[in-house]
């Protein structure tokens, strides 16, 4: 057998395992009973040790590394697999076995008890598993650690390869020296929002009613995908013909299901529109976290927070909460959806703050990592430093250091993507806007229009192309953080 006939059928046997290991993870954060949860571990278990043999099998390894020192003799795109695949061999090289599948074990019970602590309000309950998670960080770093890539460095480099601390503190330091005043100022004295939008409640039920509607404007093909609830909204996916996204409803919050199901649409639509001959590969998905973001805070801030769309889809809006939001004016709306007040949860904040929420974490991870501060920490050091960079402190754990579900996922390294993500979203919309009519083509509710350039600049190409060679492709500029601060100003000055 030669090694790439042994290195494509070894692929389609991990493919099918990834798919029913993500089912069995899709299934666990949606609908899955609780008392399902020790017994699906134990099954995971056994699907994690037969995954890792077969990564780890010599024949495997050696095929890879066989087909990397042939790169010249293999099509473009199954060079880009190869490379990325032979970098992937580290983690079975490097990181025990034992270890490995432990950590996998582990995973698949604390997003559970995540979600219990955060609705019970009490870190402790969670604080014994992330502890275990944070030590299994620690020693990966450990255990792949090279000489120009150790630390928090190489959890950062692999969600967004090429960027460490270092491009990620200029990126950070320009956005606190661009912003941090700006943001005082808008915030200083926000204007008085409509009781009505803010007092609530929101029916549960009409909310899903609106959600379900908004799939159908933002063409998110319901035969390729669903939405679901979950304690935190996300999207999931390993093909074009099944990328799933859920979103959440909050009675006393009709801005959070709204703006959770289209950013994850946005997520979606990257999946979806990917070229499915990507499907039975690994390239499938987003090249990067950064630039999957790009799309859903795009979708979601730049189109879905514009007049233009709520002049289309407004009186639908008053139509489903009738007649509760009768009275409530299309400006009325606009001032609350768009409205800048710094506030404590992340997934609920502005475009004008939301940095500095991910700065929050970021700052905490790098610190968390290298040891300077430990688990039992986190309480304090969160609130303590929501205060310095909001002026704002949690008084529970539900609404500070338990709010994100990351951390019991083990996505260390994550959060600095989607400050990423907006400025690189930014840099995208602009090049757009000089190619299509976009505000246009929202008013006309032409959302499709917008698809076809996201799909023929970004989506297609799935992780065929790096970061930066999208952004290339997008925008013919290689990325610039201006615009993203640019656009802020130009928004919020008014």
């Amino acid at each position: 057998m030669t090694q790439l006939k042994h290195y494509l059928e070894t692929r389609k046997k991990l493919k099918a395992y990834e798919y029913v290991m993500w089912l069995m993870s899709w299934d666990a954060e949606t609908e899955a009973p609780k008392k399902a949860l020790e017994y699906r571990s134990k099954q995971l278990e056994v699907m994690a040790g037969e995954v890792y043999a077969i990564q780890s099998d010599k024949h495997y390894v050696q095929a890879i590394e066989s087909l990397h020192e042939q790169l010249d003799t293999l099509d473009k795109d199954l060079q880009t697999e190869i490379k990325k695949e032979f970098r992937e061999l580290r983690f079975i090289k490097k990181v025990p076995k034992d270890a490995y599948i432990a950590y996998q074990v582990l995973l698949s019970k604390s997003v559970p008890l995540w979600a219990e602590a955060k609705h019970k309000n009490d870190f402790k309950l969670f604080a014994p598993t992330l502890k275990e998670i944070v030590e299994y960080q620690r020693n990966l770093v450990k255990y792949l650690e090279e000489e120009h890539l150790k630390g928090y460095d190489l959890l950062l480099d692999m969600y967004e390869e090429g960027f460490t601390q270092k491009e990620y503190d200029f990126f950070f330091d320009t956005l606190k020296k661009e912003l941090v005043d700006f943001v005082k100022e808008v915030t200083k004295d926000p204007k008085p929002l409509h009781p009505k939008l803010v007092n609530g409640p929101f029916d549960q039920d009409k909310q899903k009613v609106f959600s379900e509607y908004l799939l159908d404007v933002f063409f998110y093909d319901r035969e390729r995908g669903l939405l679901k609830t979950s304690e935190h909204p996300f999207t999931s996916g390993v093909t074009s013909v099944d990328t799933r996204i859920t979103t959440r409803y909050l009675e006393d919050n009709l801005a959070s299901s709204i703006f959770s199901t289209i950013h994850e649409m946005g997520h979606g639509l990257y999946e979806m529109q990917n070229d499915p001959k990507y499907d039975d590969t690994y390239l499938h998905g987003g090249t990067s976290l950064g630039i999957h973001e790009s799309q859903s805070r795009m979708y979601e801030n730049m189109i879905g927070r514009s007049k233009a769309f709520w002049q289309v889809h407004y009186k639908k809006l008053q139509e489903v909460f009738a007649p509760q939001l009768d009275d409530v004016t299309l400006d009325d709306f606009m001032d609350y959806m768009n409205h800048s007040a710094r506030t404590l949860i992340r997934v609920e904040a502005d475009e004008l703050t939301y940095a500095l929420h991910i700065m929050v974490r970021y700052d905490i991870e790098k610190r968390l990592i290298s040891g300077d501060i430990e688990v039992e920490d986190l309480p304090k050091i969160w609130n303590d430093t929501y205060e310095a960079y909001l002026g704002i402190r949690p008084s529970t754990d539900t609404e500070g250091v338990l709010q994100d579900i990351h951390w019991s996922g083990g996505s260390f390294g994550y959060f600095p993507t989607y400050a990423l993500g907006s400025a690189y979203g930014a840099q995208i919309y602009d090049a757009m806007e000089k190619d299509i009519d976009v505000d246009q083509a929202i008013k006309n509710n032409n959302i499709q229009a917008i698809n076809d350039w996201t799909k023929e600049h970004i989506h297609q190409y799935a992780q065929s192309k790096t970061p930066k060679e999208i952004m290339l492709i997008a925008t013919k500029k290689p990325f610039d953080p201006m615009y993203y601060v640019n656009y802020l100003k130009g928004k919020y000055a008014k």
